[in-house]
């Protein structure tokens, strides 16, 4: 894969981000790439004069997406980029860094062997969430983490039935229930107590958040899976549906969320030396080699 025109997403807000942007720059400019900055990109730091695009321009044409930034700002890019056959590259200034990979004091070195053709290439996929009421569609999303059914902000279970493709799962009073991808497996649906499933599994997990009855534990099913969630019992507008924490929409009784697997799919690259199980080592802080 050839790399000619490079599109570069980011969300400028801290004097760190803006360093490693600039240093991405210096970069791609001293490698004659054509650049096409996200047009959210202010001017103040665009010291190239770059040209600013939409993100619908950037799919178009460029053969490579860097996003320079976080966890968060990934999964902004990749909801927006979701449809576009382009690869994304995350350099991680944020505090986690589960998809963002290159850490800035090793950004030309991997920078260089992946534009020179080093790199591992991976394919992950998203989730699309429907939320139909009395049979029509009121709301759709994307996620590349999880979709969550969830209280909002009151103290209160809400009842809910779970179907996997038409075949009835449970009834279950909880807090809520996560739907999370193999990405989202290290988010929201660890903290709740949901397995690590490896980025490249064709799987999803369900995970419940706090369920009333102990014994409703987390299960996998293939990605390929349909599922439905029946919203039973709750009082109005304590529940929603949001998808990876950012697009959310209150549920009501007699709603029902279907989720499944998004035809597109995200092509994430990765220096060649990436190392998962290395990634979760250093991550979660579990022991290496004594």
């Amino acid at each position: 894969m050839k790399f000619n025109t490079i599109g570069i997403i980011t969300k400028p807000q801290a004097e760190l981000i803006n360093q490693t942007l600039q240093s991405v720059f210096v970069f791609l400019n001293n490698k004659k790439c054509k650049i096409l900055l996200d047009e959210q990109i202010p001017d103040s730091i665009n010291n190239f004069n770059f040209k600013k695009v939409s993100r619908e321009i950037i799919a178009e044409h460029c053969d490579l997406v860097i996003v320079v930034g976080g966890d968060g700002t990934i999964l902004n890019a990749v909801r927006s980029l979701a449809h576009a056959d382009v690869p994304l590259l995350g350099i991680n200034v944020g505090r986690l860094g589960f998809l963002a990979d290159i850490s800035p004091n090793e950004l030309e070195a991997s920078l260089d062997d992946i534009l020179n053709g080093s790199y591992r290439e991976e394919q992950r996929f998203l989730l699309e969430m429907q939320v139909l009421r009395k049979g029509k569609i009121i709301f759709e999303g994307d996620a590349f983490n999880e979709v969550v059914v969830h209280i909002r902000d009151v103290a209160r279970m809400i009842e809910f039935e779970t179907r996997i493709n038409d075949e009835f799962v449970n009834y279950q009073r909880a807090d809520g229930i996560i739907v999370s991808t193999p990405t989202g497996s290290t988010a929201y649906a660890l903290s709740a107590g949901g397995p690590l499933l490896h980025a490249t599994l064709d799987a999803i997990a369900l995970v419940p958040i706090a369920p009333h009855t102990l014994s409703n534990r987390p299960i996998v099913v293939h990605a390929d899976s349909q599922i439905e969630i029946l919203i039973c019992n709750t009082k109005e507008g304590i529940a929603q549906a949001t998808c990876d924490g950012h697009l959310s929409t209150d549920v009501h009784v007699g709603d029902n969320i279907k989720i499944k697997r998004k035809a597109d799919k995200i092509t994430m690259l990765h220096p060649k030396q990436h190392n998962y199980f290395e990634i979760l080592r250093a991550k979660l802080h579990w022991g290496g080699h004594s």
